[in-house]
């Protein structure tokens, strides 16, 4: 239930890993129902990149864009977001709030400087993970996941708790970036 656009990037437009943008459909009584989605391409990249968890059941913006074709067309508007990078730290994402962090590791990991930051993600159900093997691969052991609707062999099981931080941290890190659910 991911759908991952790539489309062009208008001229200009510019932003940092971990912002996002609000984006509509140009079809007829779509043009003013935006969402927010976050850019997960890196801002060298010549084209625009999102990673979007769809919600079919709702009828909404996500599950229109499962319809789109190639030239279909997007509104994009202003570029926002507080989620950026200040250093070496702890991901928290609870589901898709792990969008802005997939361009933010993309971006550290083509400077050759993800070091010792850490991801833990939290969801339903091993299928809920989005890009498990990539991040595997940039991050390792340093990528943990917990799984509050199903037991797997080589996950946790549960939320994310203050005792789950302190039994899956490296150390003290000095900053935690958090995206997600309540």
């Amino acid at each position: 239930d991911v759908v991952q656009i790539v489309t062009e990037k208008p001229p200009q437009y510019a932003y940092e890993p971990g912002q996002a943008t609000d984006v509509a459909i140009n079809q007829a009584g779509w043009e003013t129902a935006k969402r927010p989605f976050t850019f997960t391409g890196l801002p060298t990249d010549e084209h625009l990149q999102f990673t979007i968890k769809t919600y079919p059941e709702r009828q909404g913006v996500t599950n229109r864009l499962l319809t789109l074709q190639v030239g279909d067309e997007l509104l994009l508007h202003d570029v926002y977001g507080a989620i950026s990078y200040h250093g070496e730290g702890v991901f928290i994402a609870g589901g898709a709030g792990v969008t802005p962090f997939i361009a933010i590791l993309r971006h550290l990991h083509a400077q050759n400087a993800i070091g010792n930051n850490m991801l833990i993600c939290a969801n339903k159900t091993k299928a809920d993970i989005i890009l498990e093997s990539e991040f595997r691969e940039l991050l390792g052991s340093n990528f943990i996941n917990i799984l509050s609707d199903e037991k797997a062999a080589g996950y946790a099981h549960g939320q994310i708790s203050a005792a789950f931080l302190n039994a899956n941290k490296n150390g003290t890190p000095p900053l935690y970036y958090v995206c997600g659910p309540p």
